[in-house]
């Protein structure tokens, strides 16, 4: 199953997120990633966390959430997932 994850940081967390991005990257599962990048404000300061992501399950989906170095740093405050059917990638 593919989903869309979208992930919000919260207010002020800019800093934190840089400083848990080393471990951010490295746990991300790239197994399941088909692609992925920072959403940006206008301004092109990074506000959040865009992924389209691959796996046997939701269960899978939300066990890896559950460990998540931004999520267990606080980081994102607000995470949506979708269902997607990528038909097109590069």
């Amino acid at each position: 199953m593919q989903f869309l994850v979208l992930a919000y940081d919260g207010e002020g967390k800019l800093q934190k997120r840089l400083e848990v991005r080393p471990q951010h990257l490295s746990n991300l599962p790239r197994e399941h990633v088909i692609c992925a990048g920072g959403l940006l404000t206008e301004t092109g300061e990074m506000k959040g966390s865009a992924m389209v992501m691959e796996f046997a399950s939701r269960e899978e989906l939300d066990e890896y959430l559950r460990n998540e170095p931004y999520v267990i740093a606080n980081v994102w405050e607000k995470i949506s997932v979708e269902p997607i059917n990528v038909v097109i990638g590069k």
